[in-house]
């Protein structure tokens, strides 16, 4: 019996520091609404656990319950799509073997267990959920049906800046250099980019030139100065010094 208090207080001495950094709800709905900010929720397991615990709440319920009334929901999950943040945050964790190491190391680890169980055994949990219903978030979501400003919003969101912007967004040549710039960025790939990044090879080339041997610089091809210096612009001929008329003679 001893030792199992002892071992029940070791797992709450674990698991405070992750329960104390637990995300509000509204900043978790805020971040799952928006595609190009979902990946900074599952990169590192440490800051996915106060993630995961904010779901088992019922105020996470209510507040995605109350996003999804809003029209400015949807308009920021299509501005989240177009977004060239979205490529870069999505590869840089698909792409980069340092995230799948860390979820094997949590996978385990007995404190990434104790963290996601402790919730449950927690009484406090399921008294919220009990009184869910008499919770005033939840019963400003029950009358919002009546609430004459909920059905204003989305009668002007047509004309509504944010909406309008994101409809002339694909005619703006800025989003697709924008993609194409995060496509190309070694950052986009974390540690993986170093396979697609020139620098890296410019750095072995000192390493593999004969002794005394002056190395070639490389040539990067994603570099737009490079192909301005192979294309100098025509310089005009300098015009000739003018020559010195002959004197006169003496008389």
């Amino acid at each position: 019996m001893k030792s199992n208090k002892i071992l029940l207080a070791l797992a709450a001495v674990v698991t405070l520091p992750a329960l104390a950094q637990q995300a509000t709800p509204e900043a978790v709905v805020e971040k799952m609404t928006d595609p190009s900010q979902i990946p900074e929720l599952m990169k590192d397991p440490k800051a996915a656990v106060p993630t995961m615990i904010t779901t088992m709440d019922p105020a996470f319920a209510t507040a995605m319950a109350q996003a999804s009334l809003d029209p400015a929901t949807y308009t920021r999950m299509m501005a989240g799509m177009m977004n060239p943040a979205m490529y870069s945050n999505w590869m840089s964790m698909m792409a980069d073997p340092n995230v799948y190491m860390k979820w094997m190391a949590a996978g385990m680890d007995p404190n990434f267990y104790t963290a996601m169980m402790t919730p449950f055994i927690n009484p406090n949990l399921y008294m919220k959920w009990l009184m869910s219903p008499m919770d005033p978030r939840t019963l400003n979501l029950a009358m919002q049906p009546l609430n004459p400003n909920m059905y204003m919003k989305w009668l002007t969101a047509p004309m509504d800046p944010r909406n309008l912007n994101l409809m002339m967004a694909p005619l703006n040549p800025a989003l697709y250099t924008g993609w194409m710039g995060a496509t190309v960025d070694p950052r986009s790939y974390g540690s993986m980019g170093a396979f697609i990044n020139p620098a890296t090879y410019g750095a072995m080339l000192p390493q593999m030139a004969p002794q005394g041997a002056v190395p070639a610089p490389i040539f990067n091809p994603f570099d737009p100065t490079v192909w301005s210096q192979m294309m100098p612009a025509p310089v005009a001929p300098a015009p000739a010094p003018a020559t010195p008329a002959p004197a006169a003679p003496a008389q």
